[in-house]
């Protein structure tokens, strides 16, 4: 209600005089302009999007109807910023509503425009309303200069008689003209997330969309990235960057419009989801996170990296615990003897953490196998006799701390929840029940289930409080599609019950605000940034194969700063080295799943020093700028670089793949360091029998060297990697 009355508030107050006078609404950054006016219809438009203009009166100079359309009186229609259904517009609208009394045309007519500081940045506030029916659109934007990002989303309410119903709802519409149009979108599936693809946009709709409704991202992760005028490059060129924060059904639609111009909606997916809007409710729409870069998408990475860490993500500013997993060393075979000794290797290896995964509860249904238990978040007391408290004891003991793997969101219907509450899951309650890894989706959108959910956490913490991580998974996309919550309202099944996962992690961050937690869906299928507001990492893929995993990191690098994606050292693909497989995890938040005593002794010294070395320079990496320098699409081998934001330490990574006989190898320049600054090059990260063979080792050489001539640290043997630091003198 507060949030409403504020929002109410902010439409009655009148933008500053200027912009007021003249209609014109600047949302600016350092680098970009988007600019609205408002056209003497009363609606309003979209003027400019792009690189910063230095003299307001460019500004004032820009024109409604600069990129309409043609034909007729679509002449003059522009670009509307919240184009409505039913209206002249001929193109995919960003808001449908019909109304109560079944007319399905929106009008949207500008009333008041606002803006005040926000942390970071400038947040916009503009009015809309429809001139026949009391529909308020509300459009908010929150620009934020230094990291050249802009968030925004919108807000619908009405004060009709009777509901409404909205078939579309996009949380913003962005318009573009240019010669040309290039889209990168990301693709996968479990083990082959964040698969990078490009292709040309041509005349119509392109479509990118997910209808899992849980682990939504499985096969559509919920980025993408559009080349204006050119394909996408890492280095140079302009490129949009955009994610949308909801962690369930969504949509990007791309189109192209008769005369070329390029329209792109970021939406909540209305897919089964035609979504009836009582009178006074307020329906509010994810928000979109974007950055335009004029130097190709490492400089827009960059931006979002910044900003992610400043204002998104939890913890943004704070360390990572590395850690130790059970999972792929014992799977479901454990108990609590095992565990302790587990925590005795987790402090010999060096990290931070043990944590326990899948496994640990459910009696009557013990928890033996992924068909059992879930539901039951009690202790399986003959695995583990003293319960959590035990296992909490037994890792303070061996001087290392203890996390928890969770899926509360799920059930079996082999559970004693299931059994007692049947109607709590999502089940349709006529047809033959379908499962995915034998388990169902608990409803979300009803409070109860809610409240349950909320409370593993809270037994669990309240019974020991010291636990320090959770690891919280969900592994199943909605099957059966039916709330016997929701009842007759259908419609609202998949949005209130993304909103119903949110109000819990809200309660749980509120109440635990310093235990960091992973957001895990089965590998890297839950990775948005309204989830990362209570969450500090996630967890990018089940495949630890190093080779995958430079392409899964290489992609969710896009968006994602090191710190929050988690990376593990476990046995997928014994052909590639420890030290390959550990240097690949060391590029992101540092973690190992294997046991300790199946390692020679070079191994496990190694391992520690990785640990060790990694802690060291945790910084630079988790808080630097990344810089992509050589990409597994493009050949065959991978380089980046990280550097510390007084310059005067980086880190460079270097992985031989699958070099080719007696292919050219070319230097790798590193980027981002100061050119007048001297900087001294190590090798680290080597076996102990081993010494550098890198002709640089040892030296000092300018950052202005290294960034043109480089260092040669490729080679032509397979599955061969380098880590080198770089300390300024």
């Amino acid at each position: 209600m507060k949030k409403l009355l504020a929002t109410i508030l902010a439409c009655v107050i009148l933008s500053y005089a200027d912009a007021a006078e003249k209609k014109i609404i600047r949302i600016a950054t350092d680098n970009t302009d988007l600019v609205l006016q408002v056209g003497e219809n009363g609606r309003l438009y979209q003027t400019y999007l792009g690189e910063k203009l230095l003299h307001e009166q460019d500004v004032e100079n820009l024109a409604r109807n600069l990129h309409a359309g043609s034909g007729g009186s679509a002449s003059a229609r522009g670009w509307e910023v919240y184009s409505g259904s039913g209206n002249e517009d001929y193109f995919e609208p960003a808001i449908g509503i019909t109304h109560s009394d079944g007319n399905p045309s929106t009008y949207l007519y500008y009333v008041s425009s606002s803006s005040n500081a926000v942390e970071g940045g400038m947040e916009t506030v503009v009015c809309l309303r429809d001139d026949k029916y009391p529909v308020d659109v509300t459009l908010h934007y929150v620009a934020y200069p230094k990291e050249n990002v802009i968030k925004t989303w919108s807000e619908i309410k009405h004060q009709e008689k009777k509901p409404v119903s909205l078939s579309t709802y996009a949380s913003t519409m962005l318009y573009f003209s240019k010669s040309a149009y290039y889209l990168t979108e990301f693709s996968g599936d479990w083990a082959k997330e964040a698969q990078m693809s490009s292709q040309q946009l041509q005349f119509g709709k392109k479509v990118i969309d997910t209808k899992l409704g849980s682990r939504a991202a499985m096969h559509t992760p919920p980025f993408f990235e559009v080349g204006l005028e050119q394909p996408v490059n890492e280095h140079q060129g302009e490129v949009l960057m955009g994610t949308l924060g909801w962690t369930g059904n969504f949509r990007f639609t791309f189109e192209v419009d008769n005369v070329g111009n390029l329209r792109v909606i970021p939406a909540i997916n209305p897919y089964a989801s035609i979504y009836e809007l009582k009178p006074g409710e307020l329906f509010t729409t994810p928000e979109f996170i974007f950055t335009l870069s004029y130097n190709g998408t490492g400089q827009g990475s960059r931006n979002l990296h910044e900003w992610a860490r400043n204002y998104s993500l939890k913890d943004g500013k704070g360390s990572r615990l590395t850690l130790l997993n059970n999972w792929e060393n014992t799977g479901f075979n454990f108990n609590q003897e095992i565990l302790a000794d587990l925590m005795k290797e987790a402090k010999k290896l060096g990290v931070d953490m043990f944590l326990l995964d899948d496994g640990w509860f459910a009696n009557k249904y013990p928890r033996k196998n992924d068909q059992a238990g879930l539901g039951d978040w009690e202790v399986t007391r003959d695995k583990l006799p003293g319960g959590i408290p035990a296992l909490v004891k037994a890792a303070k003991d061996a001087d290392v701390k203890f996390g928890i793997w969770i899926e509360p969101e799920m059930v079996n219907p082999k559970s004693e929840l299931f059994e007692k509450h049947p109607d709590w899951a999502i089940m349709l309650p006529n047809r033959e029940t379908y499962y995915y890894r034998h388990q169902l989706v608990l409803d979300l959108s009803n409070p109860k289930v809610q409240d349950y959910v909320y409370g593993v956490v809270e037994g669990i913490m309240k019974e020991n409080p010291e636990v320090a991580f959770f690891k919280w998974d969900c592994n199943s996309p909605i099957t059966n599609i039916y709330s016997h919550y929701l009842k007759e309202k259908q419609g609202r099944l998949y949005i209130d019950h993304v909103r119903g996962v949110y109000n819990v992690m809200k309660r749980v961050k509120e109440n635990y605000p310093d235990v960091p937690m992973m957001l895990c869906s089965g590998g890297g299928a839950r990775c948005d940034y309204e989830a990362l507001k209570y969450f500090t990492e996630f967890w990018c893929s089940d495949n630890t194969d190093p080779v995958e995993r430079i392409f899964i990191q290489w992609g969710f690098a896009q968006f994602f700063p090191a710190k929050a994606m988690d990376a593990h050292v476990t046995s997928w693909n014994r052909s590639a080295s420890l030290k390959f497989r550990t240097d690949v995890a060391s590029m992101c938040k540092l973690g190992f799943d294997m046991g300790l005593k199946g390692l020679s002794s070079d191994e496990l010294a190694y391992c520690q020093t990785a640990v060790a070395n990694w802690k060291r320079l945790q910084t630079a990496i988790m808080e630097g700028d990344q810089y992509r320098l050589v990409s597994p699409y493009e050949g065959n081998h991978m380089a980046l670089n990280y550097v510390s934001k007084d310059a005067r330490k980086a880190v460079l990574f270097a992985y031989d793949v699958y070099p080719r006989f007696q292919e050219k190898l070319l230097p790798v320049k590193v980027q981002g360091l100061d050119p007048n600054k001297m900087y001294k090059v190590e090798e680290i990260n080597l076996m102990p029998s081993a010494t550098s063979r890198l002709a640089a080792n040892g030296k000092v050489l300018s950052g202005d060297y290294l960034m043109k001539v480089g260092l040669s640290v490729f080679g032509l043997s397979k599955l061969q990697s380098h880590v080198i630091e770089l300390t300024a003198q």
